[in-house]
């Protein structure tokens, strides 16, 4: 069952939600704009349930028969667009499945809600389809899009929708979470929710990865060592790391909570303000031995190094720079 209660964190734009539902002021077109994992695809689903709730009280009751639907889903008025092409949303699968589809009156329920996830891949004459509709709705018509980029968006669309934007959660939310719902342990669910920067998803697929404790060995086995490594060590180390190409992202924000946490240490000595308790001595070792200066040149590498990685600066040659970085400071 999902409704508001479910949603961890997004307080506010729950709120707005609710509010618009007990006063019964409801646009037909919202923007969830937020990263992958962060929750657009739970409020917006909390969000459509509410709005076909027969209880009508600013959430849903998980009792009648619409709140069963969606729970199985099998909701007739609420419809999720789909695409064959992976990378493109096109014209005719917005004309057919939203702008053809929403000239028919709701089957059972008071609205017919359309959720657009990865609204971002609908190209241009897409969106320019999608505008007519959104400026000339039927009453019972609501439409969701779901993206993570704003910017691919058209201005127009952006001024007729009414746009939530997902801030991250607070890390202890995520940490009971995880404890609560997966039983993940507390040090796992810590380093999980530091190294997700609030995104909830992506704290969710570390805990539940099964190369969760191999990462983790991996990458502690870098920043502890690796200010002895030798140039060809460093030379192996990026091998290593190669096997992680679909994740290193990851990899580097797990390196960059371990370097958080030796400035922290630096700075407060506070062992209960730290991410790794359990590598306290290691954690103080670095602390003691690392000038600010050159914590923050490390801190600036693993930026860079996602930067560069995403500009598709070759792999190994960006682990590289970022790996000496480390070792020398």
């Amino acid at each position: 069952m999902s409704n508001f209660k479910n949603v961890i964190g997004h307080e506010q734009i729950i709120q707005h939600m609710s509010t618009a539902l007990k006063n019964k002021k409801i646009s037909h077109a919202y923007i969830f704009e937020g990263p992958n994992g962060s929750g657009k695809n739970m409020l917006a689903k909390a969000f459509a349930k509410a709005l076909e709730c027969e209880a009508g009280y600013g959430d849903s009751c998980n009792m009648c028969r619409s709140c069963h639907q969606m729970d199985t889903g099998n909701q007739p008025d609420v419809k999720w667009l789909t695409h064959e092409k992976p990378a493109t949303i096109s014209v005719e699968d917005v004309r057919t499945q939203i702008n053809a589809d929403m000239a028919i009156k709701p089957y059972s329920s008071k609205y017919k809600i359309y959720i657009v996830d990865e609204a971002e891949k609908m190209n241009e004459q897409a969106q320019n389809a999608l505008l007519k509709t959104i400026e000339e709705p039927p009453e019972y018509g609501i439409i969701m899009l779901l993206t993570n980029n704003l910017e691919a968006m058209l201005p127009t669309i952006l001024s007729r929708c009414i746009a939530f934007h997902l801030k991250p959660v607070d890390n202890y939310k995520i940490v009971e979470f995880l404890e609560k719902e997966y039983g993940v342990p507390d040090y796992k669910a810590r380093i999980c929710a530091a190294f997700s920067q609030g995104v909830v998803g992506k704290a969710i697929q570390m805990a539940s990865s099964e190369e969760f404790n191999d990462l983790q060995y991996h990458v502690l086995n870098i920043v502890k060592n690796v200010h002895e490594m030798d140039v060809y060590e460093v030379i192996e180390a990026v091998k290593r790391l190669s096997a992680y190409k679909t994740d290193i992202n990851d990899v580097i924000d797990m390196m960059m909570v371990w370097y958080r946490d030796v400035l922290i240490l630096k700075v407060t000595k506070d062992a209960n303000a730290i991410v790794y308790k359990d590598e306290y001595r290691f954690l103080m070792d670095q602390a003691k031995r690392s000038s600010y200066e050159g914590l923050n040149e490390i801190i600036q590498s693993l930026e860079k190094a996602k930067a560069r990685l995403a500009a598709n600066v070759n792999f190994d040659v960006a682990m590289e720079m970022m790996l000496l970085v480390m070792k020398e400071n």
